[in-house]
């Protein structure tokens, strides 16, 4: 059975890339593309997990930088 609003409107479930991440499940994403990229080779999960941290942590000042000279 659908769910509902509580005014018989159906609830529109959002879809995993409308909600917003956590940063643990952003760098748990990125660490599984990175294995999809190796094609499922065997790796380090921990190596995997690691790099992702890293590169999203640099994605993150990056754009804390660009938004920072923005508004100066």
């Amino acid at each position: 059975m659908a769910r509902t609003n509580g005014n018989g409107s159906p609830v529109k479930s959002k879809s995993p890339s409308a909600r917003k991440l956590s940063p643990q499940e952003k760098i748990a994403e990125r660490a599984y593309e990175i294995y999809l990229e190796r094609q499922g080779a065997p790796g380090n999960p921990l190596e995997d997990w690691v790099r992702a941290e890293r590169e999203l942590l640099e994605k993150s000042r990056k754009t804390t930088k660009k938004t920072a000279v923005a508004a100066a």
